[in-house]
């Protein structure tokens, strides 16, 4: 029945976020889909896994293991950390620290979620703002970047 409800509950949201992004407008032209696209695409896949969560429901599924419903709060937490510090810390620290926590929430061992975190971090920094013209924040690295 869990995921008959977080169907119904995804699909209530595609719907909401489809209807908030279509009266997205901006001032000026700076991609040829303007800004709903990304939301509409967003939407979709939220709607289409909660398809698929309604019409999964009827499988009989197993409990969570013991300390899953404590890794996935900690991954909620994680995520809503990582948006308020995008901006102040910067692309760089944020996604890496972010991945390293997640990674030790799957039972990674410090030194190689540290280190994958910078190099994801960094690597992903230069795809997005050098190589695609994408700005991302550089927060507290400043000019380091």
């Amino acid at each position: 029945m869990n995921d008959r409800i977080l169907g119904i509950a995804s699909l209530l949201l595609a719907i909401f976020l489809t209807w908030q992004s279509y009266g997205m407008e901006a001032p000026f032209s700076y991609e040829p889909l303007g800004p709903n696209a990304f939301p509409l695409m967003i939407a979709f896949i939220i709607g289409v896994c909660g398809l698929i969560l309604i019409v999964k429901g009827s499988l009989i599924v197993d409990r969570n293991p013991p300390g899953a419903n404590a890794r996935i709060a900690s991954m909620v937490i994680c995520i809503a950390a990582y948006a308020f510090l995008f901006q102040w810390a910067g692309f760089v620290i944020a996604t890496a620290g972010m991945t390293a926590i997640v990674g030790r929430l799957f039972g990674g061992k410090w030194l190689w979620t540290i280190l994958s975190g910078v190099i994801l971090g960094v690597a992903f920094f230069l795809l997005f703002d050098k190589a695609l013209d994408v700005v991302l924040p550089t927060g507290l690295l400043g000019d380091l970047l």
